[in-house]
């Protein structure tokens, strides 16, 4: 199926904006199912790579013997907020390496959470880079690399062996080898990879597909996928769209958002992946976007759809607090078949 997908800014009356979106849906063949005209751009999988940067620690059994919980797996696996619970987690990781929050190479940002920013614009020396949104990323690269026995100093490096252990993890996901991947630098410092929005859609439906008795990366996959959508908050926060689907439809998706407004998303009962891109990097157009994609498929619930409704159609607010717009996508079949 061919669609069309745009997500429309509008005020009272008036279209404001225009975000166009590319789109594609697969199976874990990699079969395309559905999508935009585009739906082979190769764009960077910015944070939605996190759930496969975290394979490595996993699948090589570093999270059990280090005792790592769900919960723990869920904020290595995160975009969080900087709120004090995410804090808390990271935190706690890091004591149990014998490591601290200087330590991580990521950086510091002003926190999303707004009781975390404003800890922090009033006193500036609490800034700290376990307020990164990229933060337990981090400590879960830390974790690999005390495990194996590897230098902490440069695990950020591309050189570095934490690295090259996630390159060939995400080769092989690919199918290509960690050496025909293309990558840059994220803004956390560590490398980004970039891949066609089909494959990246393939890469979820595994996540998706993946069960609890099978190969043990399959295994691996299981175990990070059930941490996301059993602890979302981790995953994300109250501010967070992959956080708020993966909430409402209790575990039927798994999702997690990227920079530059991306939004990949799986379905465990379906095997299906599912990948919304705005072509302008418009964070603010991926939620819509991702929401009507999934309602023109058929795989959200009544209920589910009810729930999404401020998510589907943000309104827009004024200075004073006054609805004076919206936020919508709109979504045409252009024919029945890829």
């Amino acid at each position: 199926m061919r669609v069309s997908l745009a997500v429309h800014v509008v005020r009272g009356d008036i279209l404001e904006s225009r975000h166009r979106c590319e789109a594609a849906v697969c199976d874990v063949d990699g079969r395309l199912h559905a999508g935009t005209e585009h739906a082979r751009l190769v764009t960077t999988l910015r944070s939605s790579a996190k759930p496969f940067q975290l394979l490595a620690l996993v699948e090589r059994g570093w999270a059990e013997r280090l005792r790592f919980g769900d919960e723990q797996l869920a904020v290595m696996a995160a975009s969080h907020t900087g709120s004090a619970y995410h804090r808390a987690l990271v935190t706690a990781i890091l004591d149990s390496l014998g490591l601290e929050a200087r330590h991580l190479a990521c950086g510091y940002h002003d926190p999303l959470d707004p009781d975390a920013l404003a800890e922090v614009r009033l006193d500036p020396a609490r800034r700290s880079p376990i307020y990164n949104n990229c933060s337990g990323k981090h400590a879960g690269m830390l974790a690999l690399a005390r495990a194996e026995g590897w230098p902490v100093e440069g695990y950020q490096r591309p050189e570095h062996p934490v690295q090259e252990a996630i390159r060939r993890v995400m080769g092989d996901l690919f199918g290509g080898g960690g050496e025909a991947l293309q990558t840059a630098t994220d803004d956390c410092g560590v490398p980004v990879f970039a891949t066609s929005l089909g494959a990246m859609a393939r890469l979820y439906a595994r996540l998706a597909a993946a069960g609890a008795d099978g190969e043990p990366r399959e295994r691996a996959l299981h175990r990070i996928r059930s941490a996301m959508t059993t602890y979302p908050m981790a995953v994300g926060g109250t501010q967070r769209f992959s956080t708020r689907l993966m909430e409402i439809t209790r575990g039927r998706i798994v999702a997690k958002g990227g920079a530059e407004g991306l939004e990949c998303m799986g379905l465990p009962g379906r095997g299906v992946g599912l990948v919304v891109k705005c072509e302008d990097g418009a964070n603010r157009a991926a939620g819509p976007a991702a929401i009507a994609l999934l309602e023109q498929l058929g795989f959200l619930h009544e209920s589910e759809r009810e729930q999404l409704e401020s998510l589907r159609q943000p309104q827009l607010r004024n200075h004073a607090g006054l609805e004076v717009g919206r936020i919508e996508a709109q979504i045409e079949v252009l024919s029945p078949s890829s």
